[in-house]
């Protein structure tokens, strides 16, 4: 259901977001019996530093992003709604080259506040959960840009630093030290809001507002480095059963689960990442907000299969029942439950029948988008100034452009140069200080990071010429640090069925259309590796898990017991993306330096970049089969010519507009070629 109010908010709606801090909250008022009201809960998520719609890799204005064009629907929602309540549901702190910025190369000092969080002080936010990615850059920046003294080993936070003004719950993680959350499980916020009595006079009331957070267990794999020892985690449900009744009893009146994961109905664990299909059938939940997997819910159209589980209506926002909605990513969406709400003598209740879900969008209906709000920008202006200023120093330059849009198909041109880096890191390091494995064959495995998920520009396009950081940045996305493992024939046969799930299966007796791509699989689970000495085949029109044929090194079929080293990261080495084998028990080589670290300096080394050392070399092929119908897959229109220049001579343009509405063209793909 979308609201009548026009989504173009001027300029004189602004004091409505920056506003001055309300004054102190009087003591709860007495709610009588048959008041009802309004709440609208609000959410964004995964906004991963994207305060301003700028592409830091591209060094471009990026309109289809940032909390900048959120803060226009945060202040229409104020203006249609008289009550609201704010709320972020994380990763929040980490994915752009600004944040790295201030983590990284000038890390901030104790008294200033994180950009961001800046931004979120001023558009006046009620709370916050913690997602997996806020641990990336480690415990100690955690403690300091939150505000938060962790009692953690080895974890040292002399003083309390500058922090959000807003609280941030998170219920699931401990600290090994003392046993106790590393952040306030819950926080229950007193909310005065307009009402009306059971005669429709208008009066003021107190709601009682719980909000408690979670983020996936599985933090503990992807930063092993960082948390191991130092934190452990519980399930998402234990940590609710644990908590809500101790909220109830202190009085909320709604409780509302910040989530940060997806739907999933597999068998329940408490290392569960996606969590939230077991969540809303917690006793007590009344609203949830979800984030995590960067999708839109509520939505009608979707095709995701977690949106088609039992109990979860995808058009009204419900999950067995509970209002629930998950706000895209990047600031590109802002989660809207109006919850109706009714006093029955004792509280209030929620009328789940008259309570509205939607996730409103930053692109208006003619497909322009909201106007920046320069507010946002003025506060934030020396760090994005200062970002730019760093991402634009050169450190080498290519002959050839590297790019994502056809690396699902074969194009290594921006995969190739990440693994060479790898592996020469990987060799170097062997050779120095593990003489035992001296004898092994190194390989690395890289994945395109961007494949088109935030849309068509969301590729990484890196143009022949100079090298400068915000490039190497858009070729190695993550703070990822670089991990090798040893692993046996078998294994590397499982690893690469795993990243071919990327694929669906091809009936190559279909005369439809068939999708290659099947879009439950992130493209940074495709990893593939780029070496001249090891080739393969995948066969689509086999199922999962029986694709990978003719795998061999140098000419010669692999074995299941011969052994290789493979150069990867710290996700992938401790188990992220559940590949096969992968849990950190293999690595023999946790670096203290990032994947995008190794990369910089190697290209400092070489200096220049040819697409015949650093772009052409390919693993793997899909093996020929003539289909019936075309086999199609979507990309960015009008670059068909890279396709050629990577020597793909099976691709070709169907549609440049593939009529979905989000910019992609339609392209074909000759399998018997």
């Amino acid at each position: 259901m979308r609201s009548s109010f026009p989504c173009q908010i001027g300029i004189a709606f602004l004091p409505a977001v920056f506003a001055l801090p309300a004054l102190a909250a009087p003591a709860a008022l007495a709610v009588p019996k048959g008041a009802s009201a309004t709440l609208a809960v609000l959410e964004t998520t995964d906004l991963h530093s994207n305060v301003v719609g700028y592409d830091y890799f591209k060094l471009a204005e990026e309109p289809s992003i940032g909390l900048d064009r959120t803060a226009r629907l945060i202040a229409q929602a104020r203006v249609e709604f008289a009550n609201t309540v704010l709320f972020d549901n994380g990763d929040t702190i980490q994915g752009n080259a600004l944040a790295d910025y201030q983590a990284l190369v000038k890390p901030l000092r104790c008294d200033q506040t994180l950009g961001i969080y800046k931004v979120m002080n001023a558009l006046k936010y009620d709370g916050a959960s913690i997602g997996n990615h806020e641990f990336n850059y480690g415990l100690g920046f955690l403690s300091q840009v939150t505000g938060k003294r962790f009692q953690v080993a080895g974890v040292e936070q002399p003083k309390r630093c500058a922090g959000p003004a807003f609280p941030q719950v998170l219920a699931n993680v401990y600290s090994v030290k003392t046993k106790k959350p590393l952040f306030e499980p819950y926080r229950i916020i007193e909310k005065k809001v307009s009402a009306q009595d059971a005669n429709g006079r208008a009066i003021t009331a107190t709601v009682k507002v719980g909000i408690i957070g979670f983020t996936p267990p599985t933090i503990m794999s992807w930063d092993k480095r960082w948390l191991d020892g130092k934190v452990y985690t519980t399930g998402v449900r234990e940590a609710a059963l644990k908590y809500i009744p101790e909220m109830r009893k202190k009085g909320a009146d709604i409780v509302v689960a910040i989530a940060h994961g997806g739907l999933d109905a597999n068998p329940y664990t408490p290392q569960m990442e996606n969590a939230g299909w077991y969540l809303a059938q917690v006793p007590g939940v009344d609203a949830m907000l979800l984030g995590h997997s960067h999708q839109l819910f509520p939505n009608a159209a979707s095709t995701a299969p977690q949106f088609n589980l039992p109990g979860v209506d995808k058009a009204r926002g419900l999950v067995h029942g509970v209002p629930t909605v998950m706000a895209n990513l990047w600031g590109k969406h802002l989660g809207v439950i109006a919850l109706q709400l009714r006093a029955d003598g004792k509280g209030w209740t929620i009328e789940k029948d008259k309570t509205v879900v939607e996730a409103r969008s930053a692109q208006n209906a003619d497909k322009s988008f909201v106007a920046a709000d320069p507010a946002v920008l003025a506060l934030i202006r020396e760090e994005h100034e200062a970002t730019i200023g760093y991402v634009k120093t050169p450190v080498g330059s290519t002959d050839f452009r590297m790019t994502t849009y056809f690396a699902d198909v074969g194009d290594t041109s921006a995969i190739a140069v990440v693994n060479a880096a790898q592996t020469q890191y990987v060799q170097n390091y062997v050779a120095a200080n593990l003489p035992q494995y001296a004898k092994l064959p190194v390989l690395s495995m890289s994945a395109p990071f961007k494949s088109g998920l935030a849309g068509a520009f969301d590729f990484t396009d890196v143009p022949a010429g100079n090298l400068a950081l915000n490039n190497a940045a858009d070729l190695y996305l993550y703070p990822n640090a670089l991990y090798a493992v040893k692993i046996d024939g078998a294994g590397l046969k499982a690893w690469l069925e795993t990243s071919a799930r990327r694929f669906n299966t091809i009936d190559p007796n279909r005369t439809d259309a068939q999708e290659l791509v099947n879009p439950t699989v992130p493209s940074y689970n495709f990893d593939t590796p780029t070496s001249p000495e090891i080739s393969y085949e995948i066969d689509v029109t086999q199922p999962a898990g029986a694709r990978i044929r003719n795998l061999a090194l140098r000419g010669v079929p692999v074995t299941p017991t011969q052994e290789f080293i493979v150069a990867t990261n710290n996700y992938r080495a401790s188990g992220g993306g559940n590949f096969p084998g992968l849990d950190g028990s293999k690595t023999i080589l946790a670096s203290p330096d990032t994947s995008r670290d190794v990369l910089i300096a190697y290209i400092r080394n070489v200096r220049k970049l040819t697409r015949a050392s650093h772009g052409a070399a390919r693993s793997w092929r899909f093996t020929p089969v003539k289909t019936a119908g075309p086999v199609v897959f979507h990309s960015a229109p009008g670059v068909l010519e890279l396709a050629q220049a990577a020597g793909l001579n099976n691709v070709s343009q169907l549609r440049a507009d593939d009529g979905l509405g989000k910019g992609f063209a339609l392209y074909a793909l000759d399998l018997a070629k």
